[in-house]
């Protein structure tokens, strides 16, 4: 059993029919098994805050509806993806936190079904004023102190004295709110406190980072600053003393829950003798009696307090550095699980690796591709005779002629038969004859050129380019004239028989124009193109 509840499930089921698949995954996020939110979930919901077109108020105002559940496990994990989402998403939804005025509204949430209920509300209530307060410092400062640059150029040991004695309080009403938290090893007894437990601990880390480089630059300039500055310094180093002391125990329960030793950072105590040294100083800027010391003692005694604190400092990068690898490898190792889930898919069945689609063939380990076919190609009306080149695939090679002749030949042996090929070639509908035109031929007179040549009279003829393709009755022995005058007579009756059925299907005189003269330039461009091949081969 999953331990969903059947609430649980009507809720996704509605969810999945209106299609809003970011509000079905924070249901299934916070649903009332007594377990942390799945990592799945988790992960989809740090992916939608980094797409744009996802509204990230809209998936906010979705955990904040969660969080209103009388189910204390309903609102402790929407609190915890909450957090999450802060931590590992986007910053645009840690942004649109910082905007609003209220967050949580938990202050006096009790959940009164079990003792269990009673026990997780009070946590309930502290782990809700942690997020309230951790969105009013980003609104503060507009960063987030767990997520800033750290190191000798970092955000806090660069910044200027004013900026930075209004900063630190700021760090620290976050860390106190956070160890207000305040939760021993015997009570984290379920899966949903764990994971909260978590979250504040690896923020408690870093906040502490931050405020310890905090503490380092205040201490490099306080004997440098004014009295009232002094004053503000002093308070916030004994403060900061204080909290170190809260945040080791903090620590000590991460260790005794289980968390690795060598994810828990050495705390160095400054000496105590800095105390004494920046108290001095003090009292020296208003005036009173102090013990003379000198110059060197008190850099000396800076130094070792800067030391110890830096060494802190350097044990929380050694910390983030193992995260950051631990985060690396879990990451190669699903990498690597998907790759061998698909190595096993493609066994499995190799057909799926290529679509039926693909015109890719591999044959004795070449590559073969079927020949791109061009859509927008036009056929050449003119023939063979007027192309440059012709191209054609592998499987075309064989039965692809041009009037019997081959496609790739630009020029046949025989003229009589190219100018035949080319009349032949003028043909409307690419040399295909077509049924439903039907040439009536009347007798017409002997026209000048071209001895004894007569046309041959019928009843009807259907005009097909190939039957064109002929010899004139003189054989090879045509004139110049001749040849030209029987093609003009052609092209005459081709005129007069085609305005003549265009005439009988009642067609646009302007459409009909514009026909003819196209027909007339073609017939005009090849005849000119024969009278120079003509002319060529005569000279």
């Amino acid at each position: 059993m999953s331990g969903q509840s059947i609430t649980d499930r009507i809720t996704a089921a509605q969810h999945s029919v209106t299609g809003s698949a970011i509000t079905k995954t924070v249901c299934k996020s916070t649903t009332h098994e007594i377990m942390g939110p799945k990592k799945k979930h988790l992960d989809y919901l740090i992916q939608c805050t980094n797409e744009m077109n996802v509204n990230i108020p809209q998936l906010a105002d979705t955990l904040f509806e969660r969080a209103i559940n009388t189910s204390w496990v309903v609102v402790f994990k929407s609190l915890t993806a909450t957090h999450h989402l802060m931590v590992y998403g986007n910053e645009r939804f840690i942004q649109y936190l910082a905007s609003r005025n209220t967050l949580f509204n938990l202050s006096n949430f009790l959940d009164k079904s079990g003792l269990q209920g009673y026990d997780m509300s009070t946590f309930i209530r502290r782990y809700s004023r942690y997020l309230n307060e951790k969105a009013v410092s980003y609104r503060q400062v507009a960063f987030d102190f767990t997520k800033v640059k750290r190191g000798s150029d970092g955000v806090m040991r660069t910044m200027n004295t004013e900026k930075l004695l209004k900063t630190i309080p700021i760090i620290q009403n976050q860390m106190d709110v956070l160890l207000d938290f305040n939760v021993n090893a015997n009570e984290l007894t379920n899966g949903v406190i764990n994971a909260a437990f978590m979250l504040l601990f690896k923020d408690a880390i870093r906040l502490f980072a931050a405020y310890n480089e905090g503490i380092i630059n205040l201490l490099e300039k306080y004997f440098d600053m004014k009295k009232v500055q002094c004053k503000e310094g002093l308070d916030i180093y004994k403060k900061f003393l204080t909290r170190m002391t809260r945040i080791s125990e903090f620590l000590k329960v991460a260790e005794q829950v289980g968390i690795d030793r060598g994810d828990i950072p050495d705390l160095s105590q400054a000496p105590s003798s800095l105390l004494d040294a920046l108290e001095q100083h003090l009292a020296s800027l208003e005036g009173k009696k102090v013990k003379d010391s000198t110059a060197a003692s008190r850099a000396s005694t800076l130094s070792n307090a800067v030391s110890s604190l830096a060494n802190t400092g350097i044990s929380f990068t050694r910390v983030d550095e193992r995260e950051k690898l631990a985060a690396l490898e879990e990451e190669q190792s699903r990498l690597r699980a998907l790759k061998e889930q698909r190595l096993l898919e493609l066994q499995k069945n190799p057909s799926a690796a290529t679509t039926d689609s693909t015109p890719i063939s591999t044959v004795g380990g070449t590559i073969h591709s079927a020949p791109a076919i061009d859509l927008f190609s036009t056929p050449n009306v003119l023939g063979g005779l007027l192309k440059p080149t012709v191209t054609c695939s592998p499987s075309q090679d064989m039965g692809m002629t041009l009037n019997g002749q081959q496609a790739h030949k630009l020029v046949s042996n025989d003229l009589d038969s190219s100018l035949a090929n080319l009349v032949g070639n003028l043909g409307i509908g690419n040399g295909t004859a077509k049924n439903d035109l039907h040439w009536s031929q009347p007798g017409e007179k002997k026209l000048t050129g071209g001895n004894n040549w007569q046309p041959k009279t019928a009843p009807s003829t259907t005009w097909n380019p190939a039957a064109m393709v002929g010899k004139h009755p003189k054989g090879d022995q045509l004139g110049m004239n001749d040849f030209l005058a029987w093609l003009s007579s052609i092209v005459l009756r081709a005129q007069h028989s085609f305005l003549k059925v265009v005439a009988r299907h009642q067609l646009l005189v302007a459409k009909t124009e514009n026909m003819v003269a196209i027909f007339s330039v073609c017939v005009t461009v090849s005849g000119c193109n024969c009278v120079h091949l003509v002319c060529d081969v005569d000279e």
